[in-house]
């Protein structure tokens, strides 16, 4: 996915990092093992963090064990894999592929082309696990592109489209919790949107891509703009995360949901004001 539901690091305990860190493993672990190594390289935070909200909400059986990998060669690392693990993998290559579908249609980019060729039959077998969800997602995604490709500037629409595939990834189940899943999974989706948006716009202008925020970048307090616009988003997600009884691993979902997520928005926007700062020197 895009790499925005992180956690702050420096805010979060040793034990807690550790424990994340092993659930992030069990992600690469369970992608190398399912999809070889290209699947691997799908690796992403956000899908970390589905799986330790599904893995905290649900409470399946969960392995624990130690694995050696080329960036940690030397010290063993815990791992933590259960059948979410195994969801979440599924999910994460589906997602890939897409992506790299809509680089290739967007921007013509070799790079994607070639690795949605590698993706290509596991994704078939991500989509064979999962057919109704997936095909839930697939008309999602078909309609966020046509709205792309005629330009919407309704900002509204567009991040609710990608709003509703992450609420189709976060209703794991169909029952109680059901509803609250899919409310949260919707907002953050609309989050993670917006702040790729917000992220990539200047690029996009350039390369003459579509972007919901081309026209509007350029306008005195953007910034503080879209920072609204993405606390309204967060506060319904944190509203309805609030709602799970949820208590393991809640210190670490907090953290993310609270802190870790306006890491890259401060990174953007303090580097732009740097820029702009130079500019009027």
């Amino acid at each position: 996915m895009f790499g925005y539901v992180v956690l702050n690091k420096p805010e979060i305990k040793f034990k807690d990092f550790d424990m994340y860190r092993s659930f992030y493993c069990g992600l690469c672990r369970e992608l190398r093992e399912r999809y070889g190594i290209s699947g691997q390289i799908t690796l992403s935070y956000d899908m970390t963090f589905v799986i330790l909200l599904l893995s905290a909400l649900y409470e399946p059986p969960t392995r624990k064990g130690t694995t050696r990998c080329i960036v940690h060669p030397v010290r063993k690392q815990t791992v933590r894999k259960n059948a979410i693990t195994e969801y979440g993998a599924d999910m994460n290559i589906f997602l890939t592929y897409y992506k790299c579908k809509d680089d290739w249609n967007d921007e013509k980019k070799i790079l994607s082309f070639a690795y949605g060729k590698l993706l290509e039959s596991k994704e078939k077998k991500s989509e064979q696990q999962w057919k109704k969800k997936i095909d839930v997602i697939i008309s999602c995604l078909n309609e966020l592109s046509e709205m792309e490709q005629e330009g919407e500037t309704d900002i509204d629409r567009v991040s609710g489209c990608f709003g509703r595939i992450m609420a189709e990834i976060f209703a794991y189940r169909e029952d109680v919790w059901e509803p609250t899943l899919r409310r949260m999974g919707f907002y953050l989706g609309k989050f993670i949107y917006l702040m790729d948006a917000y992220d990539d716009v200047e690029d996009d202008v350039k390369k003459g891509n579509y972007n919901p925020f081309a026209k509007d970048y350029i306008i005195k307090g953007f910034d503080d703009r879209i920072k609204n616009m993405l606390l309204l988003m967060m506060a319904e997600t944190c509203r309805e995360f609030e709602k799970l009884p949820i208590i393991k691993y809640a210190d670490i979902l907090r953290n993310i949901l609270y802190s870790g997520v306006w890491c890259r928005f401060e990174s953007i926007s303090r580097k732009r004001r740097e820029e702009r700062e130079k500019e009027d020197v």
